[in-house]
């Protein structure tokens, strides 16, 4: 698509800007306005070349909804990013080197998740930190997320597969990269929730959403992983399944940058058919009622403070979580704020951009730790690395809360 008439439609309000969390805290950064529409009327020039301060962009897509214009603003900025990337980057650059890495985490996690005790050690270790942070430009100052003993995928296919079988109720599962090998427990709680409810869930071959490659401006690579995605999912909705993603940048992936960025057949009806895990439910089903009839205090779970992702405000999702437990009967979920949480993917990893990052978060940080609860609640895996680095407490996903609440009790849904 070419993006330069969009450009017209900017008129310079700087909405955009004020929004921007990188522009807040790195000086250097002009901000999205500049990203987006001015490089692309620059680019009516054909020897104008992308400024590198596109790589200063987060991608964490609040400009989108901060535009009163619907200008495309992260469309533009991917779009840029992927041509910087292409036409004007060192290849054998430290900074590619380690943005390809970050960005095809799933081929790394691939092969640590074979030996994942030996993995998290090596990975753990003080002085690999160190080196990766010399040698890679990786950050030192975060703790490498562990991976699981057995990965959701091989969990999965030990147990048989689905466990119910609905002609009507039917999903297929989206869990991306980082629920299949890491946080493994979401997974199974989302596949424990929807066989409450009564629904079949498929978990068709997948790769990346491409999230971290738009990122990092690999879109050759977000491409090659989205065929796969489009082509399978595809698939799956022919057969009457819905698809369903319990982290929200995936599901902002298969919703908005696949048909933004890819032209190929199918990527508008997963698109279509697309949701986040949490809202499916609250379309579909009558959650409110059986929550209604839990006491939180009989199941352990505790206050929580929640953080709303980025990826989640986008898609208008940032007050079900909250609306949702509030009908939960002894546990305060408080919103601690709107702020981003900073760490943005790949971005909080990078060593130039990790203090960046927690200047992001110091926001949400003190909202955290003012709130009623010590354990947070997000639906972004690099949003709980975030919040769990920032403070210290516990994080969990909101499907986790439902499983708690809703499975193996003696609620009925």
């Amino acid at each position: 698509m070419d993006l330069r008439p969009g450009a017209d439609s900017c008129y310079k309000c700087t909405s955009c800007d004020t929004s921007c969390p990188v522009a807040e805290v790195d000086d250097d950064f002009p901000g999205p306005k500049f990203q987006g529409p001015e490089q692309w009327r620059l680019k009516r020039k054909e020897d104008t070349e992308i400024d590198d301060s596109i790589t200063g962009c987060s991608n964490c897509m609040r400009c989108d909804g901060a535009c009163p214009s619907d200008v495309p603003l992260s469309q533009m900025h991917n779009t840029a990013r992927g041509e910087y990337v292409d036409n004007q980057m060192d290849k054998l650059s430290r900074e590619y080197l380690r943005n390809r890495i970050l960005a095809n985490y799933g081929t790394l996690a691939a092969v640590g998740s074979k030996v994942p005790r030996l993995t998290n050690a090596i990975m753990g270790n003080s002085l690999v930190q160190k080196v990766n942070e010399k040698v890679l430009g990786i950050t030192a100052e975060r703790d490498f997320p562990e991976f699981a003993d057995q990965t959701f995928r091989s969990w999965w296919k030990e147990r048989g597969g689905p466990k119910v079988e609905s002609e009507d109720n039917r999903i297929a599962y989206f869990h991306g990269d980082y629920a299949n090998y890491n946080t493994v427990e979401v997974a199974k709680a989302l596949v424990r929730v929807y066989e409450a409810f009564g629904y079949e869930i498929l978990v068709p071959d997948q790769r990346c959403s491409g999230t971290p490659m738009f990122a990092n401006g690999m879109l050759d690579d977000a491409r090659r992983s989205a065929a796969v995605n489009v082509e399978n999912l595809g698939d799956a909705i022919e057969q009457g399944y819905d698809v369903v993603a319990s982290c929200t940048s995936c599901s902002m992936a298969l919703r908005q940058e696949y048909p933004e960025l890819f032209d190929f057949e199918g990527t508008e009806t997963v698109a279509a058919n697309t949701y986040d895990a949490l809202e499916y439910l609250l379309i579909n089903e009558n959650v409110i009622d059986p929550l209604s009839e839990v006491d939180a205090e009989d199941h352990d779970i505790p206050d929580f403070a929640y953080h709303a992702p980025c990826h989640s405000r986008n898609q208008g999702l940032d007050r079900q979580a909250v609306e949702l437990f509030r009908h939960l009967d002894g546990v305060d979920v408080e919103d601690v704020g709107d702020s981003c949480s900073g760490i943005s993917g790949t971005y909080g990893w990078k060593e130039e951009k990790y203090d960046y990052s927690m200047e992001i978060g110091e926001e949400m940080f003190e909202h955290m730790e003012h709130a009623e609860g010590e354990t947070g609640m997000t639906e972004c895996p690099t949003c709980s690395m975030q919040m769990e680095h920032g403070t210290g407490y516990e994080i969990d996903h909101p499907l986790q809360v439902l499983e708690a609440a809703l499975v193996d009790t003696d609620v009925t849904v």
